[in-house]
């Protein structure tokens, strides 16, 4: 019976890797030849996320609908990227109508005063292979406070239909919200937020 490996000893150790080369070479590049300059979020793929401990009994999620965020990146050096992003507040989304209401009011974020929630990066560290910590000003009703965001670089390359260079990253992050007037009903409802980001970035 003819063995199954036959085709493959046609070519040698040396042959394989080269094969392997030749096909693994262009993701590799991929990689690599991503162009620094400014990038700017995709919408249709972008989340921003946060969840709070409620009365210990369970942990809501709720997220931010509407956002703008640009990436200027120096891909050389990492290190020297810079991120903006701007939330409009009164899109806070708990999917209840009631409670996204007391949310914009003037007891919570008080949005009628304050619109806008901003995020300015002011330190990038390099922590492993595809791995930053992101520290930046974070402003919420006024009040500005450094802010660390883990984040992991997803997969970097050329969109696959839109054809332009493409970043995919995640980051978590964690605040007190008393430190930003935020703070009704803790200790009861938790008053540590973690934060959860998932985002495409598009080459402008």
């Amino acid at each position: 019976m003819p063995s199954r490996l036959a085709p493959l000893r046609r070519y040698s150790i040396p042959s394989l890797s080269l094969l392997l080369l030749l096909v693994t070479t262009p993701f590799v590049q991929a990689e690599i030849d991503l162009p620094s300059g400014e990038y700017h979020v995709d919408k249709t793929h972008a989340y921003i996320t946060f969840s709070y401990s409620h009365l210990g009994f369970s942990n809501p999620h709720l997220s931010f609908d509407k956002f703008d965020a640009t990436l200027t990146a120096d891909t050389a050096n990492p290190e020297n990227s810079r991120i903006e992003v701007r939330i409009q507040a009164d899109s806070i989304n708990s999917r209840v109508e009631e409670f996204d209401q007391h949310l914009i009011g003037e007891e919570f974020f008080d949005t009628a005063k304050f619109p806008d929630i901003t995020f300015t990066s002011t330190r990038i560290t390099k922590t492993g292979e595809q791995t930053y910590d992101v520290v930046g000003n974070l402003t919420i009703k006024g009040i500005t406070k450094p802010v660390t965001l883990a984040t992991t670089i997803n997969k970097t390359g050329q969109h696959p239909m839109l054809k332009v260079p493409d970043i995919g990253i995640s980051a978590t992050g964690k605040l007190s919200r008393s430190e930003f007037s935020l703070g009704q009903y803790a200790p009861a409802v938790g008053d540590e937020v973690s934060l959860f980001i998932t985002a495409e970035f598009l080459k402008q």
